[in-house]
């Protein structure tokens, strides 16, 4: 079971890529994040494309931002739209929806950014992984939790942790919550497979950081031992990030029980630039 997770950053707008994506790497399920759309409107726009490639389509959207969904090829049941009892900001927002498929227990979320250290939104993501962290250890075993967690777990997963000293997603009380989660059992694992490769999934659109590969690793395949332990290959797809109208983010793809593409390694294809030497680049919204 290939199983994928994409922020998209507009579904309506990635629309030209994601369905050539679909017939290309050919996953069993996708874990969509920041669609944008309302969950008719959706439907409306992706219903019979994706009935056509034998998809499924779980959902919880907003009109303009947010915006969850799983597509599945294997099954799609008991689907959970939300965190039951998690917090808002100020009302509940469409940032998780999950499912069983083929049967793993399968949660799509976008961890809410943060913003600025110390924050109300800073303190509502405290909250809001505490509330996943809690749906979790609720389920079922066999479970895996994909998506952007606007969390980068370590300084290796930065292209230089100077460049984000006083910024979201390095913070150790983010980190700190990210490592609660992962308590529960579950196993990061890109960084498993490869631990000391220079790997990531998001790169900004400004000043050229994807073709420098100035980038930051936040979106996350987390999974229980069981269903790590069937793992054969983990990798960012960079072939998604390039070219015409891409998204920000790239997909992390994960092969369960098999490997169609073969242990490919972390990257595709490899960055088109070495590391920077530390301390010499800013970030483009830095001062």
């Amino acid at each position: 079971m290939r199983v994928a997770t994409w922020n998209v950053n507009s579904i309506k707008q990635r629309m030209p890529r994601l369905l050539p994506w679909l017939d290309q790497r050919r996953p069993d399920v996708v874990c969509l994040q920041e669609t944008k759309l309302a969950d008719e409107l959706l439907a409306e726009l992706l219903g019979v494309e994706l009935e056509q490639r034998g998809y499924e389509i779980a959902a919880h959207g907003e009109a303009r931002w947010n915006g969850v969904a799983i597509l599945s090829r294997v099954g799609l049941d008991d689907v959970v739209r939300g965190l039951p009892g998690g917090p808002g900001f100020p009302e509940p927002e469409a940032r998780a929806v999950s499912a069983t498929c083929g049967g793993v227990r399968v949660h799509s979320v976008y961890v809410p950014n943060g913003r600025v250290p110390g924050s109300e939104h800073y303190n509502y993501k405290l909250a809001w992984l505490a509330a996943l962290r809690a749906q979790v250890r609720a389920g079922p075993q066999s479970v895996m939790v994909c998506g952007d967690m606007n969390i980068a777990p370590a300084d290796a997963d930065v292209f230089d942790p100077d460049a984000y000293i006083g910024q979201t997603h390095v913070t150790e009380p983010e980190r700190a919550a990210l490592a609660e989660l992962q308590s529960a059992g579950l196993h990061d694992v890109v960084r498993d497979r490869w631990p000391s490769d220079r790997v990531f999934t998001y790169w900004d659109y400004r000043a050229g950081m994807f073709h420098k590969d100035l980038g930051m690793r936040i979106d996350l395949v987390l999974a229980d031992g069981p269903v790590a332990e069937r793992v054969q290959a983990a990798w960012v797809d960079r072939h998604a990030r390039k070219g015409t109208g891409p998204s920000d983010h790239a997909p992390v793809i994960v092969d369960l029980d098999e490997a169609p593409d073969g242990d490919i390694g972390p990257v595709v294809p490899p960055p088109s630039a070495a590391a920077p030497r530390r301390g010499t680049v800013k970030l483009p919204q830095a001062p």
